[in-house]
């Protein structure tokens, strides 16, 4: 059996975590920043976890993150 292909796209968009689940960038950082209020910007930064519900379709695309 050959071996599977990871989806480039998604690999750099995700990570892995130590337990297992999949790590991924939060939205709402990319313009439009001066009205948002400093503590929401520094909150956006930190990484979300993906969702339960679309974890087993993403790890088809990143087999071997």
């Amino acid at each position: 059996m050959p071996k599977m292909k990871t989806k480039r796209a998604a690999a750099k968009r995700l990570r892995r975590t130590a337990s297992g689940k999949l790590k991924r960038a939060g939205g709402w950082k990319q313009h439009k920043l001066e009205k948002k209020d400093p503590r929401r910007r520094r909150a956006l930064r930190a990484a979300k976890l993906v969702d339960k519900a679309d974890a087993p379709r993403l790890r088809v695309l990143v087999p071997y993150l």
